[in-house]
């Protein structure tokens, strides 16, 4: 059976089966068995064609998820799940803080309970900075309509949006800090992100529902993960669509504005 997906692709990119071959580095031939004959390629030639053609490698070859060694790594990526957030000790958000080394990434509506048992954490995410840790924190806009429609299904109106400010605020200390970028956000939250280095923890989330009630999937990127890269990807695009939240002005500098 043909692999039609793979044929189209190549033609939407603008390639012949050759030219394929000769970027992928495989004989000709074995770019035609991939097609004609539904051939899976090796890891290597799965991840290059896909970067080439701009696919996900599971929409090529979708029958890659059955093998034996994506099998090993869907066990192996999925650390825990826990029933909800709580589940989590408070002081188990600061380890992971204190222990990263290269990226902290944070994508939430507002996540006041991260400077709620840490009154200082933007002053811990400045320290973390300074060490090389590149930080990216994604708030929800207050004044966005994902945040005002979230707002409504949790039944609390304005007060996310509130909670969303709020946060921004005990994160002053990070503000203007090289390595941390501190912006706002307005897309549709499906799941919170928090993610530590090579580990992620991806909070679902549930219609009408806050996310401390949802469970949190603890997710460990591997070699021949999915889930991981899965997630990542979805911050990615967030943050791509995402503008750099305004310093947080204190209420007597508002004050002395108005006079």
């Amino acid at each position: 059976m043909a692999n039609e997906r793979l044929r189209v692709a190549i033609a939407k990119a603008g390639l012949t089966p050759d030219e394929l071959a000769y970027r992928v580095k495989v004989d000709p031939k074995t770019v035609e068995r991939w097609i004609t004959k539904d051939r899976v390629p090796r890891p290597r030639q799965r991840v290059e064609t896909a970067r080439l053609l701009e696919a996900k490698e599971l929409f090529l070859w979708p029958q890659v998820m059955d093998s034996p060694q994506a099998r090993s790594a869907r066990e192996a990526e999925v650390v825990r799940i826990y029933y909800h957030r709580g589940e989590l000790p408070a002081s188990y958000w600061y380890e992971l803080i204190q222990s990263a080394k290269e990226n902290i990434d944070i994508l939430v509506f507002s996540g006041l309970f991260l400077p709620d048992g840490h009154a200082d954490l933007g002053k811990m995410l400045a320290a973390k900075a300074s060490e090389g840790v590149q930080i990216r924190y994604l708030l929800g806009d207050p004044e966005g309509e994902a945040i005002a429609l979230r707002g409504e299904e949790e039944q609390i109106g304005d007060h996310l949006a509130a909670r969303s400010d709020l946060a921004r605020g005990y994160l002053r200390a990070a503000f203007g800090v090289e390595g941390v970028h501190i912006h706002h956000h307005d897309t549709t939250l499906y799941n919170s992100i928090y993610r530590f280095d090579r580990d992620a923890f991806v909070n679902a989330h549930a219609y009408g529902a806050p996310a401390g009630d949802s469970p949190i999937l603890h997710l460990r990127q591997v070699e021949g993960g999915r889930l991981f890269d899965h997630y990542m990807d979805s911050f990615e695009r967030v943050w791509e669509s995402s503008e750099p939240a305004p310093p947080p002005v204190s209420r007597q500098r508002k004050r002395k504005a108005k006079n």
